[in-house]
C-alpha cells in the first residue's frame, strides 16, 4: 500500500512562501589558507570559536552519516531533539486550527510544545500491552490532524512498538508519523530510518544524549525525505548547532567502538538489575524494557520514592502518567551504582 501524502497541503502556507535567511557561511563555504574572511562581522584574532560554525554542519553529518548509513541530504541536526520536534510544529502545524496525535504514557514534550505552538493535543491512550490502539488513533483524526507522535522504544516504559502497528499508521494517514527513536540503540528493533524511501510521511528523531553519553552538548537528529528536510532547514536558525558541539560530537563519533562498549556494558547491567528487582518484595511488576530503564509498579509509589531520595538516590516516579500507577522508573547506571540502588531497595522498611 503507498501512502499518498502531499507535503504541498501538509506545509503551512507562511512557511510554503518563506525565504530563507542566507547566512555568511551559506554563501561561501570553501576553505584555506589564503583566504581571508571579512565577510561575517566577526571578531578576526584566533582562539578557537572567534568563527561562525558552519550551519549545515557538513563534517558532522558526514560522521553520522557513515554510522547510520544515511545520506546527508536526508537529515537535520538539531539544539537537542526538541529543536528538532519544536521544528516540525512550526513547519507543519496553523496555530489555533491544526491538531496533532500522542499516545499516553509518553515522553512529556510533545504535548509542552503542542501547548507552545497553540496546537490541540489529541491524546490517545496506548493499550495495556503499552502499544498503539490503531483503530482508537484513526478515529481521532479528522483534516486538521497534521502528525502523529510515536516513541518507539518508548518512554516511560521502554516498550518497542509494534511494526505491523507502525506500518498501519503510516500507510492510513495522510500527515506526518513522527518516531521519535531517542533509545533506539539500546534495543533490538531495527531502526524506522532504513524505511525512509518506503514511507514519504516517516519522520525519525534520534539524539546523542543516550547511548552516546552526550546529554550535556544538546544534539538531536531529525532523518527524513529530502522534501521535508529542505523545509525544515528554511525555518531552522541558521547557527543552531555551535562549534564546540560540533567539534565533540566528532571526537566521539569517531571512536565509535568507544560507545559501543558502552552501550553493550548498559545492556548487560541491565539485564542484571532486572533480575535482582525480581526480588523486591514490594515490586509487583517489571515491564521488559528496550531502552536504558526499567519501569516497575510498586506498592507506593511516592512512598518507595521519598525512601530512596532520604538514601541518596534519585529515580523517578512516573505515577501522574496515565496506566503508570504507582510506578518507578530507574536508569541503568555503572555496576557500582546499580549494586547501590538493590542494596538500597532492599533495606527499605514497609
Amino acid at each position: 500500500m503507498t501512502n499518498t501524502c502531499n507535503l504541498e497541503k501538509l506545509i503551512r502556507p507562511n512557511v510554503a512562501a518563506l525565504e530563507p535567511y542566507s547566512s555568511a557561511r551559506d554563501e561561501f563555504t570553501e576553505s584555506g589558507a589564503a583566504m581571508v574572511f571579512l565577510d561575517a562581522n566577526e571578531n578576526p584574532f584566533e582562539n578557537g570559536v572567534n568563527r561562525y560554525p558552519d550551519p549545515q554542519q557538513r563534517l558532522l553529518k558526514k560522521e553520522i552519516g557513515l554510522i547510520k548509513d544515511i545520506s546527508e541530504k536526508n537529515m537535520l541536526l538539531g539544539n537537542g531533539s526538541d529543536e528538532v520536534l519544536d521544528l516540525l510544529f512550526r513547519a507543519f502545524c496553523e496555530p489555533g486550527k491544526d491538531t496533532i496525535i500522542t499516545l499516553p504514557p509518553t515522553y512529556g514534550m510533545y504535548k509542552v510544545l503542542a501547548g507552545i505552538n497553540n496546537i490541540e493535543n489529541r491524546e490517545v491512550l496506548l493499550t495495556e500491552a503499552f502499544q498503539p490502539n490503531v483503530p482508537a488513533i484513526l478515529e481521532a483524526v479528522d483534516k486538521q490532524t497534521k502528525m502523529i507522535f510515536l516513541c518507539s522504544p518508548n518512554n516511560p516504559t521502554g516498550t518497542a512498538l509494534s511494526e505491523a502497528n507502525i506500518e498501519q499508521l503510516l500507510n492510513n494517514f495522510k500527515g506526518l508519523v513522527v518516531i521519535d527513536e531517542a533509545y533506539i540503540d539500546f534495543s533490538e528493533t531495527e531502526s524506522w530510518s532504513k524505511k525512509l524511501k518506503q514511507f514519504p510521511n516517516l519522520v525519525i528523531t534520534q539524539t546523542l544524549s543516550k547511548a552516546y553519553g552526550m546529554a550535556g552538548i544538546r544534539l538531536g537528529i531529525c532523518f527524513a525525505s529530502e522534501e521535508i528536510i529542505t523545509i525544515l532547514n528554511k525555518i531552522k536558525p541558521p547557527y543552531n548547532i555551535n562549534s564546540l558541539t560540533q567539534e565533540k560530537a566528532i571526537h566521539r563519533l569517531q571512536n565509535i567502538s568507544s560507545v559501543k562498549k558502552e552501550i553493550g556494558s548498559l545492556i548487560d547491567e541491565k539485564i542484571k538489575l532486572y533480575k535482582a528487582l525480581l526480588e523486591i518484595s514490594f515490586i509487583d511488576k517489571i515491564v521488559p524494557s528496550e531502552a536504558n530503564f526499567i519501569l516497575c509498579r510498586v506498592d507506593d509509589a511516592s512512598k518507595r520514592y521519598n525512601q530512596l531520595v532520604e538514601k541518596g538516590v534519585v529515580v523517578r516516579n512516573r505515577s501522574n502518567q496515565p496506566l503508570c500507577e504507582n510506578t518507578l522508573r530507574f536508569t541503568v547506571g555503572t555496576p557500582k551504582e546499580n549494586k547501590l540502588l538493590i542494596a538500597t531497595l532492599k533495606q527499605l522498611k514497609s
